[in-house]
């Protein structure tokens, strides 16, 4: 059973509410330290969120990062299939691969169903509700 969800997409949530509660522009160094990782893998974090233009991003002395966008428009599934990759819906529990149309697993059918709940319980829950914990 295989259901990745990186440190990366944690800290995507976290980078999101910080900058949900900022007027002006934030350091990537006070950035880093409020979300509770370093400088140097801050921009692996919030390259797909600049990507899909959540996040503005200025380079320079006096540039930094800020929200360009309202967090209830954007739910925490939005932000995993940013980070991650979209989420793979056809891949088997048991072995990895893609699950063969006549020879499914036992459990295909509950795991599916499952898996879909998951999924739209996710792209329920907006960003704007989200607390992240800073001892996590």
């Amino acid at each position: 059973m295989k259901l990745d969800i990186t440190r990366k997409s944690d800290l995507a949530v976290r980078a999101l509410c910080a900058l949900g509660g900022q007027e002006e522009r934030v350091k990537g160094s006070d950035l880093a330290e409020l979300i509770d990782t370093t400088i140097g893998f801050l921009p692996q974090v919030l390259a797909p969120l600049v990507r899909r233009r959540w996040i503005k991003s200025a380079p320079g002395p006096s540039g930094g990062y800020m929200l360009d966008v309202d967090l209830s428009t954007i739910s925490l599934l939005d932000v995993i299939e940013a980070v991650e990759g979209p989420l793979d819906g056809d891949v088997c529990v048991l072995d990895g691969g893609v699950c063969a149309g006549t020879s499914r697993c036992v459990i295909h059918d509950a795991w599916s169903k499952a898996r879909e709940r998951l999924y739209a319980e996710l792209a329920t829950i907006p960003i704007s509700q989200t607390s992240p914990r800073k001892d996590a």
